[in-house]
């Protein structure tokens, strides 16, 4: 009994430090970054257009916030994601499950990513974005083209989602939270 009080405790006290949770929304432009992020802020899909530099929002997710820099994907601004790397908690990489040309471009740009210093340890989520597209790359054909198998040193999920219908971002995100605890 008092193991278990002493586990709860010990999982409260993570979440009640001044810590700021920093996740980093990255993926390529049009993977569905900015309709993940709104979805999960507001609970509906707003209407987006392709986004030039940065949004910063705060998630509440079961009573936990979370400051969310949802970057732009475009080619020209990718060079610039490793300005934001310095304190971050955790990355979201979003990418589109239907857009099969892009796919080593998709990896290209998450290995880079993760071998970068700041970010080594940092958890790793990856939305497997429009599963309800006819065509798209199931989550696990994904996480395999990826290259995470060899992923050592981080804690890392690859998942199927929808953003549109809000399908696969709650079961995303309870992993995510483990994943932060645990680090």
């Amino acid at each position: 009994m008092g193991l278990s009080f002493s586990s709860l405790f010990s999982s409260l006290a993570w979440w009640s430090k001044d810590k700021d949770v920093r996740i980093l929304m990255l993926g390529l432009d049009s993977a569905g970054k900015t309709t993940i992020l709104y979805r999960l802020q507001i609970g509906e899909v707003v209407s987006t257009i392709p986004t030039i530099g940065f949004n910063v929002e705060t998630v509440e997710y079961k009573n936990i916030k979370f400051q969310v820099w949802d970057l732009g994907g475009q080619s020209s601004i990718r060079p610039y994601w490793r300005c934001y790397f310095p304190n971050t908690s955790a990355i979201i990489y979003v990418i589109d499950s239907s857009d099969r040309d892009r796919m080593d471009t998709s990896r290209s740009e998450l290995l880079t990513m993760l071998s970068e210093e700041e970010l080594n340890g940092v958890p790793l989520l990856v939305f497997c974005n429009k599963q309800d597209i006819e065509g798209a790359l199931r989550p696990e054909e994904i996480s395999e083209r990826l290259g995470l198998v060899g992923e050592k040193g981080r804690e890392w999920s690859v998942r199927g989602s929808c953003a549109t219908k809000g399908e696969g971002l709650e079961d995303g995100l309870d992993w995510l939270v483990n994943a932060i605890q645990k680090k």
